[in-house]
């Protein structure tokens, strides 16, 4: 079955999308995100969690992607291509790629910063810059990418895209003037990149999203099915902060990893509803946790995911008192949560109308 997508907004049934389609053009037309028009169901598929214990990470990500992208779109050996250019060994300086520490009373803790840039997120943008970078040689189309950033998605797009080394695909990362950390500013800032442009902004950290969304709101051209997002002169605008669908999809792999592996170390059968491990996630705009929790929607046996934020709350101001507005920023030490504006609070709609 071909997996298509449709808007957190609604829309008419007619209104579903390619995942080509909804990769590049980042947000529905609509303003809305998208999201799958169904979950896989893991829980049918009774050989899964044998088969996913004995893959690597390439595979294990191969296999979660297959389930979203129809072959029709790309074919087996392309997307085995990219998962394998997404997680070379040699990127990675564990060879499990997630070491799992445990601390004691049940507690243990998943390192996700062994990538290039030494951060979770490197997990999420390399295959989706790959995938990106697919499609533009399949289209023969220059792509810019357009990214706003608080320290952790920058550094890891900027790289991920000169790794990729395809004159068709360019970036150009913002980042709040003051507002990230030295080593992160560097990591951007001192790349020698063709392929890649960085500028900084006075203001907040969430003040690029919105000229952002309006450049690729405004910019739309072509149909459904045309792998045309925003496009001006030929080129292609393509937004790939956590509201593209792709870094939620890619980045359930890592959950899937991460409970394959507790599973491992406490003995338990993979798969086994009867026991399910929680989770706890640092957040700012619920990209991540988006991941998780279609990771859990999916059948896999994760029980609570508790969310951890700074004194810029909104993730637990919705949460818990359905308080959707923006307050000024504060700095903090941990500037990467530093957000106001939370793009990915589809939890809801995934969980009305995915099932």
């Amino acid at each position: 079955m071909q997996q298509r997508y449709k808007s957190t907004r609604g829309g008419t049934a007619q209104d579903d999308y390619s995942f080509e389609d909804a990769l590049f053009s980042g947000y529905a037309p609509d303003g809305g995100l998208f999201v799958p028009v169904s979950l896989p169901s893991i829980n049918r598929e009774k050989d899964q969690y044998s088969l996913w214990s004995n893959m690597t990470f390439p595979e294990l990500a191969y296999d979660v992607l297959r389930k979203f992208i129809s072959p029709t779109e790309i074919d087996d050996a392309n997307l085995k291509s990219i998962c394998d250019k997404s997680f070379p060994l040699d990127a990675f300086d564990e060879e499990c790629y997630i070491p799992i520490k445990d601390v004691g009373s049940s507690l243990h803790i998943a390192e996700l910063f062994h990538g290039p840039t030494f951060c979770f997120k490197d997990f999420g943008m390399r295959p989706v810059i790959n995938l990106l970078s697919y499609f533009a040689e399949l289209r023969s189309r220059p792509i810019t990418l357009l990214v706003s950033t608080t320290g952790d998605t920058g550094p890891a797009a900027v790289h991920a895209v000169n790794d990729a080394s395809n004159p068709l695909l360019t970036i150009l990362v913002h980042y709040p003037h003051g507002q990230i950390s030295d080593f992160q500013r560097k990591q951007l800032t001192t790349l020698q990149s063709n392929y890649v442009k960085v500028a900084s902004f006075e203001g907040g950290g969430d003040d690029m999203d919105w000229p952002i969304k309006e450049t690729l709101l405004s910019s739309k051209s072509g149909g459904k099915d045309s792998g045309v997002g925003a496009v001006e002169g030929g080129r292609l605008f393509c937004g790939i902060n956590s509201y593209n669908i792709g870094r939620p999809l890619v980045q359930m792999t890592l959950f899937i990893w991460i409970y394959l592996r507790m599973a491992e170390k406490l003995g338990l059968s993979p798969g086994d509803e009867k026991f399910l491990i929680d989770m706890v996630l640092p957040t700012g705009a619920m990209g991540n946790l988006t991941g998780a929790y279609m990771a859990k929607q999916m059948g896999v046996p994760i029980g609570t995911l508790y969310c951890g934020v700074n004194i810029n709350d909104i993730t637990h101001r919705v949460i818990d008192r359905g308080e959707f507005h923006q307050q000024k920023i504060e700095k903090t030490l941990s500037e990467a949560l530093n957000v106001e504006v939370v793009s990915d609070c589809v939890l809801h709609a995934i969980d009305s109308s995915c099932k």
